[in-house]
């Protein structure tokens, strides 16, 4: 149902009462601005094609109305292709539920706690892979030491192999990460919710062994869970963001992914705000550490919790690339779209405003852009540039007034902001 112009957007989300703290959204459902269940049915043709390029506008001017935010993030991370009729995508969601349904009862077979409506909050195999029977553990979790190692695997999966013991270590971090994500949402104060976490992030960790679960991606995974009624479906969703992200939490002995972020972070610094550059050098954060979590949890903790949503979705129209799809889709599938549209040239009015700016001013490198969260980051150090010269004497200055712009930053804002210094940063990286 449609809100009164201008209506605040937290009731959608709501907040346990008990939480006074709680930074208010600054988002506003405004009419004529919002992208409206109105407007967006209206994008559709009969067959069910959209049309990209108005809705992307739209959804930058306003955002998207709460009550059609899943589906909309569906084609804004690349879910299913605007080009696509209603029958199509009905097929994809079918299939997509079925493969889904088929990983799951997989992790049921290694672990039936799985789509149980429980989780477990602390270790019950040893590094080895030998049940842990600590009786208190399985008290509390009202587990048969036997569930933990079932010896007769109906799919295969030898309980003592690596990725087997890997994966159910994991386990119990995410069942902690679980019960601390957006504890004050009134969403998540039933069990079913937080257990349908657990399960996506558990399912995930098994399909992508490469890079597993890492923490923070409960924070990432936990508004699919709100907006898309259908488990699976909230799976994708989720799957399709790792994709864009999944190189920030791959880590080796040696770093963590999201350093090549932040060694952009520095690049573009040095660029646009030199002073600022070298006052961070000065004081040993030359590394930018000091802004890992933003690019991680891509702001969730900076903004509230309905307007960190805001700026996914203007993030994400900002960079919608009409490829993403082909990139995305299963194999099979995907040989099919790129056979189809070799020669073809992706038209400017199907791209987000950012994408077409890396086009039009060759800011794709080995067709590796910079993502726009970066540009983010950077419009807020400039924001900020002058209170960090005239206070920040040390590191723990930098965090401080870093932390302290939690709750306020405007979304919009941080949008445009990042907008201009990618302008800025292309014009001068131009130049020798």
């Amino acid at each position: 149902m449609w809100r009164d112009p201008g209506a605040p957007a937290d009731e959608f989300y709501q907040v346990r009462p008990e939480c006074t703290d709680v930074p208010k959204s600054k988002f506003r459902i405004k009419a004529g601005k919002t992208l409206s269940v109105r407007k967006w049915q209206a994008a559709f043709t009969p067959e069910g094609q959209l049309d990209i390029g108005k809705t992307l506008s739209r959804i930058y001017r306003g955002g998207i109305h709460p009550s059609i935010r899943g589906e909309v993030w569906e084609f804004l991370l690349g879910c299913y292709d605007p080009k696509s009729t209603f029958e199509e995508r009905d097929e994809i969601r079918q299939r997509r539920r079925a493969k889904y349904a088929s990983i799951k009862e997989e992790c049921r077979q290694m672990f039936p706690l799985i789509g149980s409506g429980r989780f477990i909050t602390a270790p019950v195999i040893t590094e080895d892979g030998e049940p842990i029977q600590d009786p208190i553990v399985l008290q509390q979790m009202d587990l048969d030491p036997a569930l933990i190692m079932p010896q007769n695997d109906a799919v295969g999966h030898n309980p003592r192999d690596k990725k087997v013991i890997q994966w159910k270590l994991t386990l119990h971090q995410i069942g902690l990460d679980v019960v601390r994500t957006d504890r004050t949402l009134v969403f998540y104060e039933k069990q079913e919710n937080l257990s349908k976490l657990w399960d996506i992030l558990a399912v995930y960790a098994w399909s992508d062994a490469d890079v597993g679960y890492c923490q923070g991606m409960s924070d990432l995974c936990s508004p699919m869970i709100m907006l898309l009624e259908d488990e699976a479906d909230a799976y994708w969703c989720f799957d399709r963001l790792m994709r864009r992200l999944r190189g920030n939490f791959r880590c080796t002995e040696s770093s963590v992914g999201v350093e090549t972020q932040l060694s952009n972070l520095a690049s573009i610094t040095q660029v646009i705000d030199p002073k600022l550059h070298q006052h961070l050098e000065t004081l040993g954060g030359g590394d930018y550490l000091f802004a890992f979590r933003m690019l991680m949890v891509l702001f969730r903790r900076e903004f509230s919790f309905c307007d960190s949503l805001y700026l996914w979705e203007m993030m994400w129209a900002l960079e919608y690339d009409p490829d993403m799809f082909t990139m995305y889709e299963e194999p099979e599938s995907a040989a099919e779209k790129s056979e189809g549209s070799k020669g073809k040239v992706k038209s400017r009015r199907q791209c987000g405003k950012y994408e077409r700016d890396n086009m039009k001013n060759g800011g794709k490198n080995d067709d590796a852009p910079l993502p726009i969260s970066i540009f983010l980051v950077a419009s807020v150090l400039k924001d900020k540039s002058s209170k960090l010269l005239t206070e920040a004497r040390g590191l723990d200055d930098v965090v401080k007034i870093l932390n302290d712009m939690t709750g306020n930053l405007d979304a919009k804002k941080a949008c445009t902001g990042a907008m201009k210094l990618h302008k800025k940063y292309l014009k001068k990286a131009k130049k020798p």
